[in-house]
């Protein structure tokens, strides 16, 4: 495909793609390696998600000290603009055109019009995007009251309004945790908090927000059906069995006023499969090398654009290493490997990545398992490697570093079994 010629050009050594903790961090790595880096976000200002996340928790790793959001989105840019990395708010990424291994076109608008750059690479890290209700099966009245858990925690972390004051939450991952803890600090009357698996699907220290506010917690439920007369009045709850089938004769109906959806994350890859990068069904993002490449060369993704990541931490880790990676595709002409070994999901293993790994350098496995278990090994049974956990959970992202020595044959496969 060839550029526009209608629209002005630039040039780049690496497009960053999205500003959150992700993009932020590659941005500022690609300039620290000496690249010539531009960073495109959509929203006004940068950090993503993390200027609505008011709460701590975020840094333990990346800093070594407990920040909240806003904090670590703030550590992030003042180093991005002490490094002069470029950087433009207010874009919108119209295209991705893979001209070649090496040439790359990112086309995009801003307030001041259309524009192209050439890119010999690019560090995709757009983020997630949340499931809503129509994706959950929610039917019944179209009232107002609904919103996703991303949404409700813009109007009141950002511009200071209540979504509503009697509240039912779908999902108990750790969005839907804070946010119940976050209505009930504003003196909202949080009713309910449904989730639809046997367990919840939260960090342990979030889940223990419910017992702290005397929130309810029902476990193998969900909600079918909402009724109002402009907005939301009531709420349908039915039960559900092993297999998540409707229990028939378990419903019954929760008073509430608002309806907040924190039903999961997708990771947002429209752009990448427009150019035919691979998606690994499992985690919803792209496959990729250890080097966080996608299966088109010159592409890479980090962050939730890669798998969703329980902290962000690792999301600004990814970021890091997919900059090394454009660093050494840029000045090798492509990513060099021996041989590359697959990677591959064994018992209870719902999620893993990277799917591919070159045996060259120390790295970093992140997966999940399908179902909580406890007294387990982690099993790598082609190299003898074993790891204890006392409890593995799916909503507790498993974090594994294998070192380059013990990378070596055609595939491994990873086991977390029973002891």
């Amino acid at each position: 495909m060839e550029p526009l010629p209608q629209i002005p050009m630039m040039s780049y050594d690496v497009v960053v793609i999205g500003g959150g903790p992700a993009g932020m961090a590659a941005a500022v790595k690609a300039k620290e390696l000496g690249l010539n880096v531009l960073l495109l976000d959509e929203n006004d200002y940068l950090g993503g998600i993390l200027p609505q996340c008011i709460h701590p928790g975020f840094g333990l790793h990346y800093y070594r000290e407990e920040l909240t959001g806003p904090e670590f989105a703030s550590r992030l840019a003042k180093r991005l603009v002490e490094l002069g990395v470029e950087y433009k708010t207010g874009t919108r990424v119209l295209e991705i055109r893979n001209c070649s291994d090496l040439e790359k076109v990112v086309i995009f608008t801003s307030p001041r019009g259309a524009y192209q750059v050439w890119a010999k690479a690019v560090i995709y890290a757009t983020g997630a995007r949340e499931r809503h209700a129509f994706e959950i099966g929610i039917v019944g009245d179209r009232v107002s009251g609904i919103y996703t858990a991303g949404e409700s925690q813009t109007l009141m972390d950002i511009y200071g309004i209540m979504p509503g004051k009697e509240i039912v939450i779908v999902g108990s991952g750790d969005v839907g945790l804070i946010m119940a803890r976050r209505f009930a600090l504003e003196e909202a009357k949080v009713k309910a908090v449904i989730e639809l698996m046997p367990y919840p699907g939260g960090l342990a220290r979030n889940v223990m927000i419910l017992r702290d506010f005397d929130i309810p917690l029902y476990l193998s439920h969900k909600v079918v059906e909402l009724r109002g007369k402009g907005r939301v009045e009531r709420v349908k709850v039915v039960r559900v069995d092993e297999n998540l089938n409707e229990i028939p004769r378990s419903e019954f109906w929760i008073e509430a006023d608002t309806l907040i959806i924190s039903a999961g994350l997708l990771p947002s890859v429209k752009k990448l499969e427009q150019i035919g990068v691979e998606i690994d069904p499992a985690t919803g993002g792209p496959v990729v090398n250890d080097r966080l490449e996608t299966s088109v060369p010159g592409i890479f993704v980090a962050g939730n654009s890669l798998l969703i990541n329980d902290l962000v931490d690792y999301v600004a880790e990814q970021g890091e290493l997919a900059a090394e990676g454009a660093k050494e595709f840029i000045e090798k002409g492509g990513i060099e490997s021996r041989k590359w070994v697959k990677v591959e999901k064994g018992e209870n293993v719902r999620l893993l990545v990277p799917h591919y790994l070159s045996g060259d350098r120390d790295v970093y496995l992140y997966l999940r398992v399908a179902r909580p278990m406890e007294d387990i090994e982690l099993r790598i049974p082609e190299i003898g490697k074993r790891m204890k956990f006392l409890v593995v959970k799916p909503s507790e992202m498993l974090r594994i570093r294998l070192k380059a020595e013990e990378i070596e044959g055609e595939k491994l496969t990873v086991r977390v079994v029973k002891v």
